[in-house]
């Protein structure tokens, strides 16, 4: 049915048209002194006046002001309903944990103030060009966090309330800025997995299965409509937002068992009400971020997300959240030596060996239950203070006696029938699981600046009984993902392929995730047989032999944006010492030593179908140009204003000179 333009704005409703054009205003008055009007600045008195317009009681308006920052998505009604949707899960219901936090700040005799900056999800953008957004989004939003942050000079703290791969780490980044300030971080949780079907993970690969003849329409169908089985939290992997949570808590910015609580249970509304709690006593105390965020509690950070077999995108976060903090950046030799001393003993999705859901982690005892072990190894920093005012030896003390510990043990034996030490083990148990360390850094004539394999992934059948993973074979070479995932899906991909997925970097596609990959070979039946070799990221939850963020990228003269159909491949890693390489070793007509190799790729030239992506957003094209500047992915791919500033000015200088070169008056002179 068609409408007219006066159908649509025709008055139908009386009320409507019974409008005001005064109100009386709030009564009472604002509690003013003739210091504060004499000295104040006049934005701190007109905002008194619109604190009362939005109805806030004016003798309640002198007490400590704190901003609650979330990433909230989606709009719902009073029932809870959705009147319309968020990105994700993950923002859904992180409005309750504002108001719960809010609440305990008012009875502070406290003002809350709340601010919104949303997030994107990185499962939706999967194989769609909004992945090229994902990355950069990381940077706006925290700059964007920080001008709230800024814009609120009354401010006495900020509670940072986010759980998912983009916000929480641009939360945390915003946060670990505010150097003077007392801050919080409340990570929004959990969902929970479906009674019968599959994890959030798993569930994202049905097309590739189907595609393949492993799965029929009905179960395809059956199986996505279950897989966020509760409307809020994070998925229930140890993915980018599940690891983004626990480095939060490591890192001394959220309180002890805050990450990964079940969205929307009560013990996760409790730990929203006692992080606010923190925040005022912070306040109270005078303790601010810079007594929080150092060295030591980065260091922290970064153990603890290799004893729980952390998401590798978590190596661009980490070092970003450090720069802001105005800490020592970790680099790849720091993260190594973490991962070699430091053993994995969280059996979790999707590393397994058993792949128990985040909520099990949670209930085993989260991250301080970690940290004891931890603790008993000499691997942490126990002198570091956390949001609690204590410090983490003070806190894993607690933890160590208290009754929460052991309830929460008790729940996950009644619920699921699991004990608490097969999915949190003391490190012989997990050693003698099978638990190896996480991340491998490969270098080689492939990857000259290097990479990154999550070793913990590769499929424990395909490594040899000395820890090693081989694989040599002829290289398929794809110039996008999507190209890629049109190969698997059309059977072009077979058992001992090895792939090669260039173009995908910073530069050309905003270092998009390849999930769909990864997640179809997890899942098909033959993808344990093939290794993905790729300048682009992965998502948290990928498995299998993955090498990713290889350096340089292919649209940057990177060996890997020359190697060609049939050329010779290979891959070495050694899933014990963490050491491992990627050779081009010339064809099978014409073998190539490693050396020989690096002088074939350097004299050839790059492959001609590489080029920045189609609909590749200028936002994303500057964020490239500006973490490049500031020294690329291996330092967080962070904004370094001096750097920028600096390149900026050689080159208006450059440019310049080249000018005055072009001057006819310096052609005379040279005359």
């Amino acid at each position: 049915m068609s409408h007219t333009l006066e159908d649509l704005m025709q008055l139908e409703q009386t009320e409507i048209t019974d409008i005001r054009t005064k109100a009386p205003g709030p009564s009472g008055a604002l509690p003013l002194t003739d210091q504060m009007l004499r000295n104040s600045p006049s934005g701190d008195l007109f905002g008194l006046s619109q604190n009362v317009g939005m109805g806030w009681e004016p003798d309640k308006l002198n007490g400590k002001q704190v901003l609650l920052l979330s990433t909230q998505g989606g709009i719902k009604d009073s029932e809870g309903e959705p009147i319309a949707l968020g990105y994700h899960t993950g923002h859904w219901e992180v409005d309750m944990l504002m108001k719960e936090a809010a609440q305990v700040i008012s009875q502070s005799a406290g003002v809350p103030f709340a601010a919104y900056v949303s997030d994107p999800c990185d499962g939706r953008s999967q194989g769609t060009t909004g992945m090229f957004d994902s990355f950069p989004y990381r940077n706006d939003a925290s700059q964007v966090y920080r001008r709230l942050i800024r814009s609120l000079p009354t401010r006495k703290a900020v509670i940072g309330i986010a759980t998912c791969d983009k916000g929480l780490p641009a939360m945390m980044m915003a946060l670990a800025s505010m150097h003077d300030l007392p801050t919080v971080i409340i990570p929004g949780g959990v969902t929970l997995p479906p009674a019968i079907g599959e994890d959030a993970g798993k569930v994202q690969t049905i097309g590739a299965r189907y595609s393949n003849d492993e799965l029929s329409l009905k179960e395809a169908a059956e199986l996505g409509c279950r897989a966020c089985a509760t409307p809020g939290g994070g998925c229930q992997f140890l993915g980018t937002a599940a690891s983004s949570q626990v480095v939060g808590e490591a890192l001394g910015m959220s309180i002890p068992h805050a990450a990964l609580a079940p969205s929307g249970q009560e013990i996760w509304k409790e730990m929203s009400r006692q992080s606010a709690k923190a925040a005022v006593q912070m306040i109270n105390e005078n303790m601010t971020t810079k007594d929080i965020i150092t060295n030591k509690s980065i260091h922290n950070a970064m153990v603890v997300h290799a004893a729980f077999g952390g998401s590798t995108n978590l190596l661009l976060h980490l070092p970003a959240i450090a720069y802001a903090a105005g800490c020592d950046l970790p680099d790849v030799e720091d993260w190594h030596e973490v991962n070699l001393k430091t053993p994995r003993i969280v059996s979790v999705l999707p590393n397994g060996p058993d792949y128990h859901p985040t909520i099990r982690a949670y209930l085993a005892g989260g991250v301080p239950e970690v940290m004891l072990h931890l603790r008993e190894l000499g691997l942490l920093h126990l002198d570091v203070l956390t949001v609690t005012g204590k410090t983490l030896g003070e806190n894993l003390e607690w933890w160590e006696n208290s009754s929460r510990r052991e309830e929460m043990k008790k729940r996950l034996k009644e619920a699921d029938g699991i004990a608490a030490n097969d999915v949190i083990m003391a490190p012989p148990q997990a050693k003698e699981r099978g638990l190896k360390p996480t991340v491998t850094f490969p270098v080689g004539n492939i990857a000259p600046q290097g990479s990154i394999i999550k070793s913990t992934s590769i499929d424990p059948t395909m490594i040899d009984a000395d820890g090693i993973y081989y694989h040599k074979n002829k290289i398929k070479v794809f110039t996008s993902e999507r190209k890629a995932i049109q190969a698997i899906r059309n059977g072009k991909i077979e058992k001992g392929d090895i792939m090669a997925v260039t173009g995908c970097g910073p530069m050309a596609t905003g270092m998009e995730e390849t999930y769909q990959l990864t997640s179809a070979l997890k899942h098909l039946s033959y993808g344990k047989y093939v290794t993905l070799l790729t300048d682009a990221r992965f998502s948290g939850v990928s498995t299998g032999a993955c090498i990713g963020h290889i350096g340089p990228e292919g649209l940057a003269g990177g060996p890997i944006g020359k190697l060609r159909d049939g050329d010779v491949v290979e891959v070495y890693i050694d899933t014990e010492n963490l050491s491992g390489h990627l050779h081009f070793l010339g064809t099978e007509e014409h073998p190539a030593s490693p050396e020989e190799g690096s002088v074939i790729l350097a004299e050839r030239t790059q492959n001609k179908d590489i080029f920045p992506a189609d609909q590749l957003p200028d936002d994303t094209r500057l964020w490239a140009a500006l973490q490049k500047v500031s020294g690329g992915i291996w330092r967080g791919s962070v904004y370094d204003v001096d750097r920028i500033i600096e390149v900026l000015e050689a080159g208006e200088k450059a440019l310049a000179e080249n000018d005055n070169k072009n001057h006819p008056a310096y052609e005379q002179k040279l005359q």
